[in-house]
């Protein structure tokens, strides 16, 4: 993926949208709702702001997979094998700190090449600092939900009384569950009735 050629088609689209005025990278970073500094930031970088695309792309009905690859609808459902599904939901957040949850069963099926993502796994956002540094107040979360064994360590995602977590996880000999924070500033804390929701296995900051 080449950074250029991904802004130029994006100024394409624009000037399509405008009525084939010239289009400046101010112009993109409005369209992306980023600031024109930050891309700059990125273009300097390298680094691609695929959350800002995917919205761009979702809400033109573009496909992102011929934004970011050149690769036409036809070839992509003729080929889904070569792609992840991934269920997006937006709507569902939870917490890294306070135990917010919101559940909503509705959600977006996004694709992504297994070369990125070589499995199906379902995608949330986190809020809250006390995973800090590893994921930020903010970030999107990948969960594999057949993969529920805390005893191979890592970092889950937890139905708790008071909430759903993401959290490191101690199980207890009393049958108690331990939901320890990467953030040293929050105190391990202790709950009962937990479910393991599935294990988190990529994370964008």
């Amino acid at each position: 993926m080449n950074f250029e050629r991904i802004i130029e088609k994006i100024k394409d689209i624009i000037s399509q949208e405008i009525g084939e005025k010239k289009v400046y990278n101010k112009d993109v970073a409005k369209a992306l709702n980023i600031t024109p500094e930050y891309l700059s930031m990125l273009k300097k970088r390298d680094k691609i702001p695929f959350e800002e695309i995917a919205y761009f792309c979702a809400k033109r009905k573009i496909s992102i997979n011929w934004l970011l690859f050149d690769q036409e609808i036809e070839t992509i459902s003729t080929q889904t094998e070569k792609f992840s599904q991934i269920r997006y939901f937006k709507n569902i957040n939870a917490s890294a700190g306070g135990g917010a949850f919101n559940f909503d069963e509705n959600y977006e099926i996004v694709y992504i090449d297994k070369k990125i993502i070589d499995k199906n796994l379902d995608a949330i956002n986190v809020f809250g600092d006390s995973m800090e540094p590893t994921i930020k107040d903010g970030s999107t979360i990948f969960i594999d939900r057949n993969d529920k064994n805390v005893q191979n360590g890592g970092i889950f995602v937890v139905a708790t009384n008071a909430g759903v977590f993401v959290k490191r996880i101690n199980l207890r000999s009393d049958g108690r569950v331990e939901l320890i924070s990467d953030n040293k500033l929050y105190p391990a804390e202790t709950v009962e009735n937990a479910e393991i929701i599935g294990k988190v296995v990529k994370i964008i900051n």
